[in-house]
């Protein structure tokens, strides 16, 4: 990580008034009138000597460019900065992983997942500033809407494999009409691999048996890591499928 710029050596706590202060705001006002680094102190709860709740609000948050650009930080990445021991770095990890749960819940009308740019865009929040490789399946109805989600592996930096039997078996609990495949690869680069290629025949395979319909199987990354630009590749559209 880049040297730390400067920031106020003042305690920005203390120089609010008591009605100005975040928890007493957020009592009053509601959670919509808290600035992003206010409801990071909230969370946060208190600073260190030296390091004020607020001022190491705003250090986190102008590091990471964006409140968003925290769900790529890690543990050593919390712990480079003053303020942030071994508990607090863990308490933003914790958080991190929360709302990147959140962020991937339906909400409203079931999705419709029946092309790889739907799918991926559905996942993007789900894996955005994962470490790991994972494995899920996606349990459809007829009409190729999720009937439910489900994480079967998770892997190392490197890779993370499923076994058809793991993934039918959840298609089969669920009464679905078909599935979708999904890994992510934490490189961004959503390019298939040895691997990737031969689980999707074993799928494929296996599909076939259980006359359950294999959708696809998408691979999702980065725009920006993708040689391709699309940040997913979808077996589907490559005709693999």
């Amino acid at each position: 990580m880049d040297e730390s710029p400067e920031y106020p050596s003042t305690n920005r706590l203390r120089e609010l008034t008591a009605r100005e202060r975040p928890q007493e705001r957020l009592g009053r006002l509601g959670p919509g009138a808290l600035s992003d680094i206010e409801l990071l102190a909230m969370l946060l709860r208190s600073g260190t000597r030296g390091h004020d709740v607020l001022s190491l609000s705003a250090q986190l948050i102008g590091e990471a460019g964006t409140l968003a650009g925290l769900l790529t930080w890690n543990e050593s990445d919390f712990r480079q900065l003053k303020g942030i021991g071994g508990v607090k770095a863990l308490q933003l990890i914790a958080l991190m992983e929360l709302s990147r749960r959140v962020l991937g819940q339906q909400t409203g009308e079931a999705p419709l997942l029946n092309r790889g740019d739907l799918i991926a865009a559905y996942f993007q929040p789900v894996v955005r500033g994962l470490q790991v490789e994972k494995f899920w399946v996606l349990c459809l109805n007829r009409k190729n809407r999720l009937l439910k989600r489900i994480e079967v592996t998770s892997g190392t930096a490197t890779a993370a494999l499923a076994h058809p039997r793991e993934v039918f078996r959840e298609a089969v609990r669920a009464s679905a009409s078909a599935v979708v495949c999904v890994h992510n690869h934490p490189s961004g680069d959503p390019s298939p691999s040895t691997a990737d290629l031969q689980v999707t025949r074993q799928l494929r395979e296996a599909a076939r048996t259980l006359d359950i319909e294999l959708l696809d199987h998408v691979i999702v990354g980065q725009a920006t890591a993708d040689p391709l630009g699309l940040g997913y590749y979808s077996f589907r559209t490559a005709g693999l499928l």
